[in-house]
């Protein structure tokens, strides 16, 4: 399960490499010392792009999996499924409840980080993966 921390941070990272690729994607006048910046913010869009596909991928595997059957691990489902059987039992459930709320808010959380990353990956596609033209 992707965890928090790791999407939090690949988001600033994401985040961080737009703001570098974006006066390099701007273009306009150059001079010496925006040369060597353009070919940083070059390498900096090359890196978003292959991140970002990478990313992407993570995030539609996750979401595959939150909204899978009750049988698949991780699944929003199973642990639902849980929570329903120690209710039954009359097992304590405050965990798995808060487990269960936490799963649930994953959902749209994953969800918009899916559609930021395709308007990155849009921006990549139409910019041959930050190389140089």
């Amino acid at each position: 399960m992707l965890s928090r921390k790791t999407t939090v941070v690949a988001l600033a990272t994401i985040t961080a490499l737009l703001g570098a690729a974006g006066p390099a994607a701007a273009g306009g006048a150059s001079t010496t010392s925006s040369a060597s910046t353009d070919s940083t913010g070059d390498a900096a869009a090359r890196a978003l792009c292959v991140r970002a596909t990478r990313v992407a991928h993570r995030i539609d595997r996750d979401l595959t999996r939150l909204n899978g059957p009750v049988t698949q691990r991780g699944s929003i489902a199973r642990l639902q499924k849980r929570v329903d059987n120690a209710e039954a039992a009359g097992h304590d459930k405050a965990g798995l409840d808060d487990r269960l709320t936490y799963r649930k808010s994953l959902v749209p959380l994953l969800q918009q980080r899916s559609q930021t990353l395709t308007q990155v990956t849009d921006w990549c596609t139409a910019h041959n993966h930050g190389a140089t033209t």
